[in-house]
């Protein structure tokens, strides 16, 4: 295997896969990425027997053949060499990979590429587009609520599914950690009617999230009950689904909020960021205190002191007090796109429903806490 390619394109593909490589791995080739030039295209492939993703990239192709060698050295090595340098890449006889830049030369151990597994190729049979720029959307807008719990492993994902909003069919996305809950939805792309619903691994959304950025063209779609594929003009990620049960989201979702307001969403999310400061760095505890078109913020710790800011709202009903985790009341904020917000709550005690007042396709509900 001989060939040579650009170094900026060789780093771009590898910034790609080389992050689906665990740093610590008791199977040696799984530290590696695999190599295989043929027909002017090398093609880059990583793993960690969950995720896997494939790209391909144009290169001046001498002899064919292919290698896996240390994805994280590789990329280092790419990484630290002079822009606009071309990267001479060339198997040697004793099964070693020559890499030769300008006057930098590099032999990589390797190893072979017929060790190497494989987890793409099957068919799957549900298949439909979606829109770089949809899937975007349904990620940026749920994946801040993806549990990071292990014992609860089905909430360590986006829930991908077929439902129904006012008699039309939706794609809707779904994610809670228990604290908080996100929602995001598009019309049902075609060919999805029969899909089933899936949960998604936190890490294949942040690595699909990373691609998504440099693509905003059409993405094919490919599913079963336990598997994902996504595919781009020249790279393909396919990934495990996680083997558990979504729980019934809708059930947290409250229907008995009486009382709403609307707040400019960007000096809501100022005057939340500057409060909290003062709140206890455990809790990040802050209270909203709702009267007639004003909205109190306020938060104090034994150890800082006190703050409090007034902002103006809509809202004509009774006066009340709602405590929230700071943090999480900001991960909601920064999702909103449009100018207002809409809060929607009953009591103190009760789950709070937070919408973008120009936009009916996202939802959140935030759990209030004891202030």
């Amino acid at each position: 295997m001989k060939f040579t390619i650009e170094r900026v394109a060789l780093l771009k593909a590898l910034s790609h896969v080389h992050n689906v490589v665990e740093r610590r791995n008791t199977i040696p080739i799984l530290s590696n990425v695999k190599l295989e030039a043929g027909r002017d295209l090398l093609q880059l492939t990583a793993t960690d027997m969950d995720l896997d993703i494939v790209e391909n990239i144009v290169a001046d192709i001498s002899t064919e053949g292919s290698i896996t060698v240390s994805a994280h050295t590789l990329y280092d090595i790419v990484r630290k060499l002079p822009d606009g340098s071309q990267v001479h890449l060339n198997r040697s006889g004793d099964g070693q990979l020559d890499l030769i830049s300008g006057r930098a030369q590099f032999t990589l151990s390797c190893l072979p590429a017929t060790e190497f597994p494989i987890l793409s190729g099957e068919e799957l049979k549900i298949s439909f587009s979606l829109r770089g720029l949809d899937l975007r959307s349904l990620i940026d807008r749920t994946r801040f609520a993806i549990s990071t719990e292990e014992t609860r492993y089905y909430l360590n994902g986006i829930f991908f599914h077929k439902a129904e909003r006012v008699g039309v069919d939706v794609l809707r996305a779904v994610s809670t950690d228990g604290h908080r809950l996100a929602s995001g939805e598009i019309p049902l792309p075609s060919g999805a009617e029969a899909m089933p619903g899936v949960i998604i691994p936190r890490k294949t959304v942040i690595e699909l999230r990373k691609l998504i950025d440099e693509f905003e063209e059409e993405i094919k779609v490919s599913l079963s009950e336990t598997k994902i594929r996504f595919l781009f003009d020249n790279a393909v990620v396919t990934s495990k689904l996680i083997d558990g049960t979504f729980p019934d989201y809708e059930r947290v979702i409250p229907s008995g909020n009486d009382k709403s307001f609307e707040v400019e969403s960007r000096l809501l999310s100022s005057a939340v960021d500057r409060v909290s400061a003062i709140s206890n760095e455990k809790s990040r505890a802050i209270k909203l205190s709702i009267n007639i078109n004003k909205l109190t913020l306020s938060a104090s710790s034994p150890d800082h002191g006190s703050a409090k800011e007034e902002i103006e709202i809509e809202y004509n009903g009774d006066g009340a007090e709602i405590g929230f985790n700071a943090i999480y009341l900001l991960d909601i904020l920064r999702q909103i796109e449009g100018d207002n917000v809409e809060f929607s709550f009953s009591d103190a005690a009760s789950p709070t429903i937070l919408r973008e007042v120009s936009d009916s396709k996202s939802l959140y509900v935030l759990m209030p806490m004891r202030v």
